[in-house]
């Protein structure tokens, strides 16, 4: 063989490797950056309900959403993942965890033993939570925003999810999701869509402050006409039902819901703002109906009481709902020592508040009667910690709290922006 074959030969041979490394080195790269899911089943035990003596059970570094009163789920940029049991004093190794990739999760729902995943690119994808199993998939529309806005905890995506709703109709559960220019409901047990409305009015996205109501209605402030009115959409077809306005309303109108049961999911009642008055209405029917006692800015709903805490921050008091006489006063008492209260949480069989000087006690809304009492804080942690609270969420008996640096500002650093490294407190009550 002459030099120059020689050289010829192993020219072609580097060249052969040359493309085979970059080929190689190819697939890498695409395994790597190639749209991916990755979900992780459980082998365990679906974890059964449990209930826990009142006071502090422990720390948590993220905000879980409590599903099916079994398990613990929460939210990461990319992952909805779950724990348990519910009364665990700290994260445990997943039960069960969904991933995607390079989408975001921009809320998470429950309805009953299913978890509602709604991602940046408008797809629904449902859990199946004692097993970990993707239960259904759907395309959406397009979400409110496409980015993960639950910081570190993953609060206000399990929480206060954007633009994603659950609605109670007759035969079933409605998965709703859209924002203020279209919407679509979905059967929540089998992804199946069951209508779509798209919004239409003289300015585009005319429209907002969308919830839904314990009536099955979706309800948005129309401000595509004036004067401004609500807008009442069946949550079983997606037809708008009636356009409302309050007697003696001015043009501009306001609404915030009341009592929801989870974000802004089936609440029971709003609380209407025209000409700088508030009027509190239930809206579990076809129509709104007057609730004299939510008028105050500070009143809650429990049931068919509304619960008003004083100026002063030591008497609550309870009110008929519809005419606002009054049924009850609890007062703090001199003996607490404790300072102001407020309401931060209310479930079905207990009022939650938070004194200045961090106890948290719970009070029976039908009959005032003071029902636990505690300090809200855990006995690892230094006594001197200070802290407000921010999102907080009362479900099956437990209270979780998320925790603020005092002075903290949205536009700060999570360092900066919760008061301690493990800022989720979970109490039974």
């Amino acid at each position: 063989m002459s030099g120059w074959d020689g050289g010829r030969r192993r020219a072609w041979l580097a060249l052969a490797v040359s493309v085979v490394l970059a080929a190689a080195g190819g697939l890498v790269i695409y395994r790597v950056l190639a749209p991916a899911e990755v979900v992780t089943v459980t082998g365990a035990a679906y974890p059964p309900p449990v209930g826990a003596q009142p006071g502090v059970i422990g720390t948590l570094a993220a905000a879980p959403l409590i599903v099916d009163g079994r398990i613990r789920v929460y939210a990461t940029t990319r992952q909805l993942r779950a724990d348990g049991p519910v009364d665990a004093p700290t994260q445990r190794s997943p039960y069960w965890s969904f991933r995607r990739w390079p989408q975001q999760l921009v809320g998470a729902v429950a309805v009953g033993p299913m978890v509602i995943g709604q991602w940046s690119d408008g797809h629904l994808i449902a859990i199946d939570a004692p097993t970990g199993r993707v239960a259904w998939r759907a395309a959406g529309p397009d979400p409110e925003t496409i980015h993960y806005t639950g910081r570190r905890t993953g609060a206000e995506t399990v929480y206060a999810p954007q633009g994603l709703f659950t609605a109670t109709v007759p035969g079933r559960a409605v998965v709703l999701a859209g924002g203020v220019s279209e919407l679509s409901g979905f059967d929540a047990a089998t992804g199946r869509q069951l209508w779509h409305t798209v919004f239409e009015g003289r300015l585009p996205n005319c429209r907002a402050g969308g919830f839904t109501t314990t009536g099955g209605r979706f309800v948005a402030l129309d401000g595509c006409e004036v004067p401004e009115a609500l807008e009442f959409y069946d949550a079983a077809t997606g037809r708008r039902a009636a356009r409302w306005r309050p007697p003696d309303a001015g043009m501009s109108l306001g609404a915030l819901p009341v009592a929801c049961e989870a974000g802004r999911s089936e609440c029971a009642a709003m609380r209407v703002r025209s000409d700088g008055a508030e009027q509190g209405w239930l809206v579990d029917g076809a129509l709104p109906v007057r609730a004299t006692g939510l008028d105050p800015p500070r009143a809650w709903l429990v049931g068919d009481v509304a619960v008003e805490p004083d100026e002063r921050g030591t008497e609550l008091t309870g009110r008929s709902v519809r005419t606002g006489s009054p049924l009850w006063t609890w007062r703090i008492g001199s003996e607490a020592g404790a300072g102001r209260t407020a309401v931060i949480a209310a479930q079905p069989g207990g009022v939650h508040l938070l004194t200045e000087d961090r106890l948290l006690i719970t009070v029976d809304p039908a009959t005032g009667e003071e029902l636990t009492r505690f300090a809200l804080s855990y006995h690892r942690e230094p006594p001197e910690l200070r802290w407000r609270p921010g999102y907080v969420s009362a479900r099956d008996g437990f209270v979780l709290v998320e925790r603020l640096a005092p002075d903290a500002a949205p536009q700060t650093s999570d360092d900066e922006y919760y008061a301690v490294d493990q800022p989720v407190l979970l109490a039974a009550t």
